[in-house]
């Protein structure tokens, strides 16, 4: 038996892009009494994409509930501005509190622990350890994690360095000491190639010609860096001119990978590029954290146009009845995606 795997790419506030066309996913799912959750066997996200795949595997919110989440009075609680003195936010301090970020998670995901997935089903969120310089890939498929609070493991996923401060937590056979946590995204942003290691190693049976990946990205920023200018910079002009923690976060090797290493056919890629095409002319703003109500709709926006132009090929890779190529991001002349053989 064939398994299904959902990949969701981190990028902040641009994940409600992700929470709207999965919602019209669900909802053609729904008229025959199906859920994405029915068909789903391995959850994956970095960042904000890990508040979603942690979400659909360990909570009892409905898909449209977690796209709700993704709202303009949330954002606002969520990116809360840094109140301290003598602070240049994002400089010399995170650009925004804690407590906003965490309070959300904690009130939505509740208890829920990662030993809430489903019976042989299984989720991972990508970080990383800043004291031990290592990737911190926090999985079901280690009993220890299974005792984790699901909110805690996407508060430490989505710490994004220079937005949020470092995340604080205490990891079961993993250390005496605490880990210091951040975003996945500096090193996986796209976890696909994660839990396609991790399929193949809790389930050996399973070869790569029976791994489909339903692999969903936040938009592509388009934004030029100045070449020239950038060979003057340093550590703060690469921060606030070269937005360096999205040059890191590139996620389209992983993609060639995933496509190169699956059946034709396997892989769907759900991703465009942040500027006006054919069949969308209102392209939301690239930033993570632009979390203005135009924006938000906007972002909704685009998972709307994402549906229309994966929708039919992404229900068919879930329920494994897709006969059609690999598909890669949408090519910004056509408005179509890309078609890989």
């Amino acid at each position: 038996m064939s398994k299904l795997i959902l990949s969701l790419d981190g990028g902040g506030i641009r994940g409600a892009a992700t929470t709207q066309f999965l919602s019209h996913v669900e909802t053609e799912l729904k008229q025959q009494n199906q859920s994405i959750r029915d068909y789903v066997d391995f959850y994956a996200g970095t960042s904000t994409g890990s508040i979603i795949a942690l979400a659909l595997a360990t909570t009892d919110l409905t898909m449209s509930e977690i796209n709700d989440l993704y709202n303009f009075e949330n954002a606002q609680e969520i990116f809360d501005p840094n109140k301290g003195l003598f602070e240049i936010d994002g400089i010399n301090a995170p650009k925004y509190e804690a407590n906003g970020k965490t309070n959300l998670l904690r009130k939505s995901m509740g208890n829920a622990t990662l030993d809430n997935v489903g019976q042989d089903k299984h989720v991972l969120a990508v970080s990383y350890a800043i004291e031990k310089r290592a990737p911190m890939v926090i999985k079901s498929t280690i009993e220890a994690h299974r005792s984790l609070l699901a909110s805690d493991v996407a508060d430490a996923s989505s710490a994004a360095p220079t937005y949020f401060p470092t995340h604080e937590m205490d990891i079961p056979a993993q250390s005496e000491d605490d880990f210091f946590l951040v975003d996945g995204g500096v090193i996986a942003n796209n976890p696909t190639m994660c839990a396609v290691s991790e399929v193949r190693n809790i389930w050996p049976h399973i070869e790569m010609d029976q791994i489909r990946v339903l692999s969903i990205g936040t938009g592509f920023m388009t934004r030029k860096i100045n070449g020239p200018d950038s060979k003057k910079w340093g550590a703060a002009q690469w921060m606030t001119h070269g937005h360096i923690l999205d040059v890191l976060s590139d996620e389209r090797v992983v993609a060639y990978q995933a496509m190169a290493i699956l059946n034709r056919g396997a892989y769907i890629r759900v991703n465009a590029e942040l500027q006006t095409q054919p069949g969308f002319q209102t392209p939301p703003d690239d930033a993570m954290d632009d979390v203005s109500r135009k924006n938000i709709t906007r972002l909704k926006s685009l998972g709307d146009f994402w549906f229309e132009q994966y929708g039919e090929q992404a229900i068919a890779l879930i329920k494994g009845t897709y006969a059609g190529p690999s598909m890669d991001r949408i090519d910004p002349i056509t408005g179509k995606p890309r078609a890989r053989p």
